[in-house]
């Protein structure tokens, strides 16, 4: 394979010999998810110990597609820019019916942004960064590779964890358990908790092929194809991707009925490719045969044990929601954690990450199983349907809007939920932060690089910000006492308005927007994003 595949160093633990003191969290799963989740712990001040039954990175490309805002929550955990210049950025998107194009779409978010909306990044990079970006926390997380934990117990106030190694087999105590396991968690199948939703019979085989001669013409502009009943392919959907390293994704639909196996060998995977990419060479770097289900589990919280990512809720791999779902579900679950830990929130605000993640589990399930849905009809009508839309398409906006070959993931909206404030503004409180170019004399910064992380009240324009030990403060467009900035290119003002102040979650979305941000009303606001009515209402 084009990647070099290096093991990372196993360790004996410490528990082999002897017993450790309780960590705080132990987090299962060394993958984007689980080593995420410890570097934005890290962050925090708290302490985890990663445990993994692998020692490599993952093996094949896998999730591939990175979002604009999974690549800003990256960037506050350290990785953002490494992965913008190592990966592919695209923005167009075509969409083919047989030999004719009949839509396609440009997802350039606009301008004033640090991000581009996607990025094509291997999986096996993302993970090598983090593990990188995780080494420079030594003393906060511990790297436990070849340490399958085998069993767990949870005691109430703790969870013990039996972990096997080359060595033998130990145990140790943490305050939470955070499962990032994947899709096949073997926490879930201990603790005998089922997923619900749709299984789709449906297989699609994906491929990477290295290939020096672009399949996008001679102009060699990266973009996503998607097809429709190609001539190539007939009667089934086909999708080309570029990442880095000369490495292309192709994806085709296979009968439901097709021999996965026999699907997979190079006899048949080579004339498929060739029919696609004519006579350039290329060569065969990965190949795998998949079905896909749009599931979660009921309920994302129990006690100590948390499920984030794949352990919790998986979706079909069009949409790119799965791996940015799950980066996601870290950026909402790791401040909050944090706040408990340390005493700033009660335990209760730990089960807001379930309602809030959950409901971003179901917002993109319901988009991917209706991407499924086009791409596979069902039914008669829904194959009508389908080629009624894809002939209209070509000359009728109205019908490009019915098409669906994956579109594409956004953050979800946690409008109306427990820990906003009501109000109403441009960004209301619940929405993820809009990006924004600011200047100062001390130099340029984004908005994103200024709000995430903390609990930070912005104002925009013709509002005075009150000084308070637990916020931090940020003027855009204005003169005042604490870091002031222009909204460079008018983008911030345009985005949030003016004479408004908005106070952001650690996570980056809005928990409250002022007119007159009183002392009063902004401790109050903050107190609730961090759980003060939910401890009222428990009690």
């Amino acid at each position: 394979m084009a990647y070099d595949y290096t093991p990372f160093p196993y360790v004996a633990p410490p528990g082999l010999i002897g017993t450790e003191p309780r960590h705080a969290v132990a987090i299962v799963g060394a993958g984007p998810i689980g080593l995420a989740m410890a570097i934005d712990l890290a962050q925090r001040g708290i302490k985890s110990v990663v445990l993994d039954d692998n020692n490599v990175v993952s093996v094949g490309s896998r999730a591939i597609c990175w979002s604009k805002r999974t690549l800003e929550i990256f960037d506050r955990l350290g990785i953002g820019q490494r992965m913008l210049e190592k990966g592919v950025t695209w923005k167009v998107g075509r969409q083919f019916y047989g030999d004719n194009e009949v839509y396609s779409f440009d997802l350039l978010p606009g301008d004033g942004h640090k991000y581009p909306a996607f990025i094509n990044l291997q999986q096996y990079y993302v993970e090598e960064y983090l593990v990188d970006r995780a080494r420079e926390f030594p003393e906060m997380i511990d790297l436990r590779f070849k340490n399958k934990v085998i069993g767990h117990r949870d005691n109430g106030d703790f969870v013990t964890l039996e972990v096997e190694t080359p060595d033998g087999v130990y145990e140790i105590e943490a305050g939470y358990l955070i499962a990032c396991d994947g899709a096949g968690s073997a926490t879930r199948e201990r603790m005998g908790l089922d997923f619900k939703g749709q299984t789709f019979e449906e297989q699609f085989l994906i491929a990477d092929i290295e290939m020096e001669q672009s399949p996008f013409g001679d102009e060699d502009v990266p973009e996503r194809w998607f097809w429709f009943d190609p001539p190539f392919h007939t009667g089934k959907s086909a999708l080309l991707h570029m990442q880095p390293d000369n490495i292309y994704r192709i994806d085709l639909q296979l009968d439901a009925d097709a021999d996965g196996k026999a699907e997979a060998a190079e006899d048949k995977v080579i004339p498929r490719i060739k029919a696609i990419v004519g006579d350039k060479p290329f060569k065969l770097d990965w190949v795998s045969v998949y079905k896909f289900r749009c599931i979660k589990l009921d309920q994302m919280v129990h006690n100590r044990v948390i499920f984030v990512g794949d352990s919790a809720h998986v979706v079909s791999p069009f949409g790119a929601r799965g791996g940015n779902g799950g980066i996601q579900d870290v950026d909402n679950l790791a401040w909050k954690l944090a706040a408990v830990l340390t005493g700033d929130a009660p335990p209760a605000l730990i089960r807001t990450y379930h309602q809030e993640r959950s409901h971003g589990a179901a917002e993109n399930i319901m988009n991917s199983s209706r991407s499924t849905n086009f791409m596979t009809p069902k039914t008669p009508v829904e194959a009508v349907f389908r080629a009624e839309a894809l002939r209209l398409a070509r000359d009728q906006p109205f019908a490009q809007k019915l098409l669906n070959s994956g579109r594409l993931s956004v953050p979800c909206s946690l409008e109306g939920m427990d820990l906003q404030t009501p109000g109403t503004a441009q960004v209301a409180p619940g929405r993820a932060m809009l990006d924004a170019p600011l200047a100062s004399e001390t130099g340029n910064s984004w908005l994103l690089n200024e709000v995430q992380g903390h609990f930070t009240l912005v104002g925009f324009g013709d509002v005075l910000l009150p000084d308070l030990p637990s916020v931090r403060r940020i003027g855009i467009n204005q003169r005042a006492d604490y870091p002031c900035f222009t909204a460079a290119g008018g983008h911030a003002i345009r985005r949030y308005g003016s004479a408004k102040a908005y106070l952001f979650r650690p996570d980056g979305h809005v928990c409250a927007v002022f007119d007159n941000p009183t002392e009063q009303a902004v401790l109050a606001a903050r107190e609730r994003a961090l759980g003060a009515e939910l401890e009222e209402d428990a009690a």
